[in-house]
C-alpha cells in the first residue's frame, strides 16, 4: 500500500527564526545548536540536524481537532527551514533509526489503532493500518520521548 510521510510546514514557525534567545524564552521557545551525535530530529526536513545547525524547541499542536485526542508536545524545528520534506513509500532518515509509536486516526480524528515499531520496520505496520478503510491518516511519534514526528497519509 502506498503512503506519504510529510514534514511540517515551516511557515507557522518562521516568525521565531532569528529572534534573540531572550525573546524566544519569553515565548517558551529555546534554541539549540546541534553537536556531533546530538540527534536533534527536525520535523520539517525529517532528518537529524548536522553539527552547527540550529533548531528551535517549541510546543506544537499536532492534533488540533476538538476530540479527546487533541494534543501538543515539544518538537525541534530547523531554524530557517524552507521546504517540508515529502517521502513516498520510504521512511525518512530521522524516523528510520528510532522506536516509533504509530497512531491511526479516522476522518473524525478519533484513534482507531495504535502500535509501536522500530522505524525501519514501520512500512509493514503502516500497510496494516491503512488496510483498515476507516483509517484516514497516521501520526508518527518518537516513542521514547512521546514527541510528534510526522504525518503519514495514504499515497
Amino acid at each position: 500500500m502506498s503512503y506519504i510521510v510529510r514534514g511540517l510546514d515551516p511557515q507557522p514557525f518562521a516568525h521565531l527564526f532569528g529572534q534573540s534567545g531572550e525573546a524566544l524564552e519569553v515565548q517558551g521557545v529555546f534554541r539549540f545548536q546541534a553537536e556531533a551525535g546530538s540527534g536533534l530530529p527536525d520535523r520539517v526536513e525529517l532528518r537529524d540536524l548536522e553539527p552547527g545547525e540550529t533548531a528551535l524547541l517549541v510546543n506544537h499542536v499536532h492534533q488540533p481537532a476538538n476530540t479527546p485526542y487533541r494534543a501538543s508536545h515539544a518538537i525541534f524545528v530547523l531554524e530557517n527551514a524552507v521546504n517540508p520534506a515529502v517521502y513516498e513509500n520510504i521512511m525518512p532518515p530521522a524516523l528510520q533509526t528510532r522506536l516509533l509509536s504509530l497512531r491511526a486516526l479516522d476522518a473524525a480524528h478519533m484513534m482507531v489503532d495504535g502500535d509501536v515499531v522500530e522505524g525501519r520496520e514501520a512500512p509493514g505496520l503502516i500497510t496494516r493500518m491503512f488496510a483498515n478503510r476507516a483509517v484516514s491518516y497516521i501520526h508518527a511519534h518518537y516513542a521514547r520521548r512521546g514527541c510528534f514526528a510526522a504525518l503519514i497519509d495514504r499515497g
